[in-house]
C-alpha cells in the first residue's frame, strides 16, 4: 500500500525547517531522517509512526489515537503508531511531528 501523499505533504511542511532532514522510503511509507535517524514515519497502512523518547513510551501511548509500534511481532519501545484520525486536525499533526523531530534530534548524527 502507497503512503498518504497529502499527509506526507503536511510533514514534509512541518519538518522542512529542519536543518539535515531527507526522505527515505521505507516501512512500506516515507521516513523523515533527521541527520541520519529516523523522526517520523508516514506509514503505508495509514497514520504515522512516531520516534518518542524511550522513557516517555507510555505516556505517549496514553494519548489519543496512540498504540504500540510492532515490529516482527515485538514491540518497539522509543516510537508510537499513530492512527491517521490522531493525525487530522494540524494541531494533533505538529504536535506528533515536534515530538518525533525532538526526539531524533536529541540522538548523536549518524
Amino acid at each position: 500500500m502507497a503512503y498518504d501523499e497529502d499527509l506526507a505533504n503536511r510533514v514534509r511542511e512541518l519538518v522542512g525547517r529542519e536543518p539535515g532532514v531527507t526522505e527515505r522510503r521505507m516501512f512500506g511509507g516515507l521516513a523523515m531522517m533527521l541527520r541520519g535517524n529516523m523522526s517520523v514515519v508516514v506509514r503505508g497502512a495509514g497514520g504515522l509512526m512516531v520516534r518518542v523518547d524511550p522513557a516517555d513510551t507510555e505516556a505517549a501511548l496514553a494519548e489519543p489515537g496512540a498504540g504500540a509500534t510492532v515490529m516482527r511481532g515485538w514491540p518497539m519501545r522509543g516510537w508510537v503508531t499513530v492512527d491517521p484520525a490522531a493525525c487530522e486536525r494540524d494541531a494533533d499533526l505538529a504536535r506528533w511531528v515536534d515530538r518525533g523531530v525532538r526526539s531524533a534530534r536529541a540522538l548523536p548524527a549518524k
